[in-house]
């Protein structure tokens, strides 16, 4: 584990959950105001995890009326759990990987109803991609080395 990792899994524990979420549901919904990321009608009403393994986060956000929302917080199943190393989702928002590719690479896990997950995983290969996300994905993906053995 490197340093950046050891600190955000030690800032992650002690953030409220709402917290957590935060960042990402406010990415999520600066980009479908953008125009980038419009969710599909399927995701309406649905809740979602997404952890990052390696350093140990989990944020929790749902979609309502077609904007990201933070929560549910309670203790419920999600109707879809995304499971990836943060290399792999960095991979995945750069278009350096699909869904595919890091699934049958067994580094992208799901869990919870397929037939959403399937709609998860055509809008996420079919999103576009701002030049410059790519390209700060890329190096934010510096941050975190390839793991041994892989």
């Amino acid at each position: 584990m490197t340093i950046l990792q050891s600190v955000a899994t030690r800032v992650h524990r002690h953030l409220p959950a709402p917290l957590r979420a935060a960042p990402l549901v406010v990415a999520l919904e600066a980009m479908r105001r953008a125009g980038w990321l419009a969710p599909p009608a399927a995701l309406d009403g649905r809740t979602f995890s997404l952890t990052v393994d390696d350093i140990g986060l989990a944020v929790r956000f749902h979609c309502a009326n077609g904007r990201f929302l933070p929560g549910p917080f309670d203790d419920r199943e999600t109707d879809l759990t995304l499971h990836a190393g943060a290399l792999s989702y960095l991979r995945l928002i750069s278009g350096d990987a699909d869904t595919d590719t890091l699934f049958f690479q067994r580094r992208l896990s799901i869990r919870g109803d397929t037939a959403l997950g399937l709609e998860v995983k055509y809008w996420l290969d079919a999103a576009p991609r701002p030049e410059w996300l790519g390209a700060m994905a890329q190096r934010l993906a510096l941050l975190f080395p390839e793991p041994r053995g892989a």
